[in-house]
């Protein structure tokens, strides 16, 4: 029997549960309120400080508590009987919404007791991930994201609280999730909430890119490419110390594919701003991608969003520059290379660059050289044959025109014109 089937045939008790962690209690204790919880909870809230009972907010008489036996025999007697029955220990399962919105009052309520926010929030992350609507609930709880927010922007450098960190990683991958059930009106709030905080949630984030484990990274660069949300946030984001460093040293052909994929996500989406395709080029975006475009066992997707980064640095001077400069071009034959090699979109993104470096730019004629070199004409002439847009087969008889050397290259491009065959390279 499969995990969900499971857990939708068992029905756990209302008062087995603790009242804080809304979890099976394993040792429960009653306060002098009558009110019983598990021990390890309510001793975490009593010994922050805390003089009131939980569930009552009443004054407490006294902090002693007293073993409720009874009831700790009634779920023993319980918990083996559910165990004997599906096989399994009783499950924690998917949070109902009425469960999700004890979850939230809990953390409106007990919001100096981290350790209890961490039970809760986590709770809520299973939720999240259950489907769209229950994203789309979180969405419309008004306080929620704000909370997650200021839960993410109170993580610094400085931070030593090992709960607070937890409690801000936790925040960053609910964001994460949320995201597949966020409209752009949802983006857009988020956007505004992180950016105007003082700048402590691009602290917090960048930090978890630069320390965190592999799912934190992606997470992380994830939710800064969804407040990436207009012209303005992205200038603001590129402005924070560390942040394009961080994810442009991500790229590294050293680095995972999965967080590859997500940091050139982010580029791109960031990269529509004028001014930040300058800060790019200015931090040798060009150079990481030359060393992917040159390695043969670079993921398809990466490919392409590598070539399309480039596409688009490729439209501002320096960037032409910084393109076919450096090492005898090898930047030029690196895209060269993956023509025909890796997808339809790989090979229209790169002959979108050879069109602007060399057919409507042409500041730099070793980028030609370069083509013509690597064996590229032979390349383009398969292109115009092949499945690409008609655009793209336009921009290729464009470069063959260009960088034919001899009247043999011309005679091949009007025998490939007016040829039957179709030509598939992938």
């Amino acid at each position: 029997m499969g995990r969900d089937e499971t857990e939708t045939h068992i029905t756990v008790p209302s008062f087995f549960r603790c009242p804080i962690s809304l979890d099976v209690m394993r040792s429960p204790v009653s306060l002098c309120t009558g009110v019983t919880y598990d021990r390890a909870s309510i001793q975490r809230w009593l010994d922050v400080g805390n003089n009131t009972c939980p569930a009552t907010m009443q004054i407490l008489r006294t902090k002693d508590f007293v073993p409720n036996l009874t009831l700790q025999r009634l779920i023993k007697t319980w918990s083996d009987s559910v165990g004997r029955h599906a096989g399994v220990s009783p499950p924690r399962g998917i949070p109902t919404v009425e469960e999700v919105n004890e979850y939230l009052r809990r953390l409106r309520s007990l919001e100096k007791d981290d350790e209890i926010r961490l039970e809760n929030l986590s709770r809520i992350v299973r939720f999240a991930k259950d489907s769209d609507a229950s994203r789309e609930f979180l969405w419309r709880e008004k306080d929620f994201v704000p909370m997650l927010v200021d839960i993410v922007s109170a993580v610094d450098g400085g931070t030593r609280a090992t709960a607070k960190i937890k409690l801000g990683l936790l925040a960053i991958m609910i964001l994460d999730t949320m995201i597949k059930g966020g409209k752009e009106r949802d983006r857009e709030r988020l956007s505004k909430l992180m950016l105007t905080d003082g700048g402590g949630c691009l602290t917090a984030l960048n930090l978890a890119i630069q320390r965190g484990n592999l799912k934190t990274k992606i997470e992380s660069v994830r939710v800064l490419e969804m407040i990436s949300f207009h012209a303005n946030s992205k200038e603001i984001i590129s402005e924070r110390d560390g942040i394009l460093s961080e994810l442009i040293k991500s790229i590294g052909s050293e680095s995972d594919p999965s967080l590859m994929e997500a940091s050139l996500s982010f580029l791109i989406t960031i990269s529509t701003s004028k001014r930040v395709r300058s800060k790019l080029i200015a931090e040798k975006t060009i150079t990481k991608i030359r060393d992917i475009l040159l390695t043969e066992t670079t993921s398809v997707t990466v490919t392409e969003r590598s070539l399309k980064l480039l596409e688009t640095l490729s439209s501002k001077r320096e960037g032409r520059s910084e393109i076919c400069g450096g090492e005898g071009g090898r930047c030029v034959e690196g895209v060269v290379r993956k023509l025909l090699k890796v997808s339809t979109t790989a090979t229209e993104h790169a002959v979108t660059i050879l069109w602007c470096l060399c057919y409507v730019f042409r500041e730099d004629r070793k980028a030609e050289e370069t083509v013509v070199r690597s064996n590229g004409v032979t390349k383009l002439l398969v292109v115009i044959q092949s499945s690409c847009s008609p655009m793209v087969r336009q921009m290729a008889k464009d470069l063959i025109k260009v960088l034919k050397v001899n009247t043999s290259a011309a005679s091949a491009l009007s025998a490939y014109e007016t040829s039957t065959t179709h030509i598939t390279p992938f």
